[in-house]
Order: structure tokens, then sequence, then C-alpha cells
């Protein structure tokens, strides 16, 4: 996302869960209402500042290099590095109707924002982050059918992206799924280790599925 709004973006349950595939209740029935003080929360977020990379970067190696960084600011630095690949734009168009998308989202326009991410996504449906985008905005209007199937794709295409994970967790967590947030919180940390937040989740969330150890 140097684009910044929140990104839901991590396995589908049929890629984190085996064949069962999405909950229907989720995927065809109306969304849930956000816990309070949802408001609060923050889905992981790409840095306001990227740094210039190739496309043919090799992302094996960054992962590598995430996994495997010695402190927080090295990781950092990798984790932009990530971002900024993921981030890159496959044609100029996609890049002027992504810049549209972010000036509606500021200007909240969310419906239009929306829009000019389908029209990506019919363009480019190779391009991980419209449809990690999107998913973003599907999350932010509490339509977690939508975005579960947007986060689907996004995994589809890089089940690494730690942020589509995160984004997985949290709307399990928030519909109540307990175990499901915790399976997709573990996956996030396997691939980023160093992820704001979710080792705390992750450690109460074991305690309430799996119970303390005795």
């Amino acid at each position: 996302m140097a684009v910044r709004f929140p990104f839901a973006s991590t396995l589908c349950l049929a890629l984190v869960l085996g064949a069962a595939g999405f909950a229907p209740a989720l995927a065809q029935g109306a969304p849930p209402a956000p816990p309070p003080g949802k408001e609060q929360k923050k889905l992981p977020e790409a840095p306001a500042k990227l740094p210039k990379v190739d496309r043919g970067k090799n992302l094996d190696f960054l992962f590598g290099a995430l996994k495997a960084a010695p402190d927080e600011a090295s990781a950092k630095h990798v984790e932009a590095r990530i971002w900024a690949i993921w981030i890159q734009t496959p044609s100029d168009t996609a890049s002027l109707l992504m810049a549209r998308a972010k000036t509606a989202v500021d200007a909240k326009k969310i419906e239009v924002a929306i829009k000019l991410l389908d029209a990506v996504i019919k363009l480019r449906p190779d391009y991980i982050e419209a449809w990690n985008r999107r998913a973003t905005l599907y999350y932010m209007q509490n339509d977690y059918g939508r975005s579960l199937a947007d986060i689907r794709e996004v995994l589809i295409r890089e089940p690494r992206h730690f942020g589509a994970l995160a984004g997985l967790g949290m709307i399990m967590q928030e519909v109540g799924d307990e175990k499901r947030a915790l399976e997709a919180y573990r996956k996030a940390l396997a691939v980023n280790p160093h992820l704001e937040k979710i080792p705390e989740q992750v450690k109460a969330l074991t305690e309430k599925v799996e119970g303390r150890d005795i």
C-alpha cells in the first residue's frame, strides 16, 4: 500500500484450513457488526517512503532476509523493499487508476475508490495490490464476505502476503472464529516475525483456544 491506507489484506480459508473453503455465513450472509473499538485497530501498512527497486528483484531472497533480520530496524528495511515490489504498478493506466483510487479514499469516497479498483483488476488481474486494497475497502465497510474473497485472490498469487494474512486473522477474530484467527496470525508471523501487535494477539488467542500450559 506508497499510498497509505490499511491492508487487509491472508491465505483464504481454503488455503489456511484445507478444502473446507470460506464459511458460507461469511461469504453469502450479511456482515456481522464490528465489536466496540474496532475503529481503533489498524491493519499492517506499507511504509510511507519506499525504496526504488527493480521489478525483477528476488522476493525469495527478501523473505529469507526478513526472517533472518537481526533487529527491528533491519526488518523494517527489508519489509519496505518487499512492499515496494508489491506496489509497483504493471502499466501507466493501472498507475493512474490506483492514484485516483487513493484520491477517492482520501476524500472518503469509498464506493468511487472501489469502482476504480474494479477497473484495475479487470485490466490487470495479476496485480496483487489492487485486490489487496479493494479487500481493505470492503473491510472498512464491514463487508467481510467480499473482503475475504479478495484476500483469497491476493494469496493465490502471493501466499506470503503478510498484510493479507494479518487481515484474515483480524476478520476471523472479529466474527468470533478465534481458532482460524490464530492460524492466520501464526502464518503471518511465520512469514514476517516482526509484525507489530500480532505476537500479542497470538499469545492471547493461544491461551483462549489452546489453554494455558500446565
